[in-house]
This record gives C-alpha cells, structure tokens and sequence, in this order.
C-alpha cells in the first residue's frame, strides 16, 4: 500500500493518474527518489539543429519522450539539451488541495520512464504556448496533450509545462521544467491553449 506521500505523487494529474504510462515529461515521476545526483555530468553533445531557437529545443523535448511501443527513445538527445544542473519537477496533488513536488534530475528522469516508455506507446505535443523573454531568459507556458497512439481521437491527460531556458551565447538550454497536469478541479484557462508552436 502506497504512503501518502507516494499516493500525492502519483496524482501528478492525469498524467500520472495512470501508472500504465503516465510518464509525459514526468508521469513515472512517482516512485523516484527526490533529489538527484549531486555531481552532474557533462552532457552530450547536442545536434545544433535542436538548439538553435526556442521553438527547436521545446520541440526537441518532447520529440525525443515520443514514441510508439517498443522503440527505444534517444536518451543522449534528451541528456543534450539539459544543463547538467538541470531539474524536473512534478507537481502532484491528493486530490484535498495538497500538492506536493516531485524533484529529479534529467537522468532521474531516463531512469524512471526509459524501460517503461519503450514498452508503452506515448505521444506528446504542445497545442498552447504563452512565452516571455528577456534577452538569454525565457519563460514559458507550454500547454501539452498526451496520446498512446497517434490515431486517438482524444488525450488521455492535458497540462502544463513551465519551461525556463537559457541562451549562453551559443546555444539554447533547459533549465527547468515544471508541470502538473488538469483536473476536472483545475481545468487549463483558455488563455493558454493557443499560440502553440508544434500543432
């Protein structure tokens, strides 16, 4: 029987309310342990076509987490667009208004949802996006949609990404991103489902 602090974890909103797969940037989330490693590596190198701009390295993100059943997904790709001290963060709630956070690193992250996401098929993309910049700072809102196939005719979870990213003069990075997911209690105000950059 899970504690209350695993159950508040696993409702990282539909995304993970189903454990099946309810990894999107994060369902499988859950069970691992808070905090991250404490001495980051140097990532990989990234191919510069997804670290060009801000529309490129969102898209990459949720480009390399999807996938049908059975392909394996390219981890090094994902590691390469992460500064090292880079987080995650799934932001769950017990359904009484308690939310709780659930904090990893990207490495974390691949080894939480990579057996489970080449064995079950997961679809996300973005269909809103509210974005604010600040020459080498951006924020932004990025509205996402999850599918087991590409052929369902509705998500099984919606949310919202909070991405901050970091230009260093020469490439763009993910700092962090931070999400939780809709309820029928906390539903996506309009404003935020347009402006998407990868419908």
């Amino acid at each position: 029987t899970p504690s209350n602090t695993q159950a508040i974890a696993l409702r990282s909103g539909t995304v993970l309310k189903s454990l099946g797969l309810v990894l999107r940037l994060g369902s499988l989330a859950a069970a691992m342990p808070a905090g991250g490693q404490e001495n980051p590596t140097t990532p990989p190198s990234a191919d510069p076509s997804d670290v060009e701009s801000v529309d490129a390295i969102v898209a990459a993100v949720y480009d390399v987490i999807s996938g049908p059943a059975g392909e394996a997904r390219d981890w090094d790709r994902w590691r390469s667009l992460f500064l090292p001290e880079a987080r995650l963060v799934a932001l769950g709630s017990s359904g009484n208004g308690v939310y709780q956070p659930r904090i990893m690193t990207p490495e974390d992250y691949v080894q939480m949802a990579g057996t489970r996401l080449e064995e079950t098929g997961f679809f996300e993309d973005e269909i809103g996006r509210v974005q604010e910049e600040f020459g080498p700072v951006v924020h932004l809102f990025s509205t996402y949609q999850s599918k087991r196939t590409l052929d369902d005719p509705e998500p099984f979870a919606r949310g919202i990404n909070s991405f901050q990213l970091m230009h260093d003069g020469s490439r763009w990075w993910v700092l962090t991103v931070y999400w939780t997911s809709e309820t029928p209690d906390l539903p996506i105000p309009e404003r935020y489902l347009s402006g998407g950059g990868l419908n």
